[in-house]
């Protein structure tokens, strides 16, 4: 008997100042039965730091078709495709080929090494943004987990904290490689 889903309800606040976006999301998060706290934390991150009309989550780890995120507009062109992780480069083109912009939200202790593999396949992508997540900061996120939460995220001046009523983490984001600033 396959395993199913644990669903995750967040009432999450965003206060992003840099781009003066300002909302409140209930948000149910389905976590795969292979997927940890921290990787589950970290899609809510992404939510928060990309959220706007028609953002949503995607199927998953079950589906290779979706990111974990994606932004569709009214004609179901793919703006946005967010994945967390370190994606399979052949995933990460493909990513690139359907959607405007593709960012990816690198975590783990293997995430330098998957960007030396996978660098000379991906730099050529003029649409990809890859940002990595300290481990400290991702282990500090997965503290927040709890199947109910109240969340806030503060975004002032490039700097990022994600807060619940036991505490805050303070969020640093190293990129990687981003487009060039003509094509955004």
């Amino acid at each position: 008997m396959a395993l199913k889903a644990t669903i995750f309800k967040a009432a999450l606040q965003i206060a992003d100042m840099d781009r003066g976006y300002y909302a409140d999301h209930a948000l149910t998060i389905a976590r795969h039965p292979s997927e940890t706290d921290e990787r589950m934390m970290l899609r809510v991150l992404a939510f928060a730091l990309h959220a706007g009309p028609g953002l949503e989550f995607g199927k998953g780890l079950s589906t290779d078709d979706e990111p974990d995120l994606w932004q569709r507009d009214l004609t179901g062109r793919i703006r946005l495709w967010i994945d967390v992780g370190l994606p399979d480069e052949k995933l990460v083109r493909r990513g690139c080929g359907r959607a405007d912009e593709v960012v990816i939200y690198a975590y783990g202790r293997g995430a330098e090494l998957w960007w030396e593999r996978s660098r000379t396949a991906l730099e050529r992508a003029r649409n990809l943004r890859v940002l990595r997540v300290p481990a400290a900061t991702s282990q500090e996120l997965a503290r927040l987990a709890q199947r109910s939460m109240q969340l806030q995220c503060t975004i002032q001046e490039g700097q990022v904290w994600l807060s619940d009523q036991d505490g805050a983490v303070e969020v640093a984001l190293t990129i990687v490689t981003s487009p060039p600033a003509a094509s955004r």
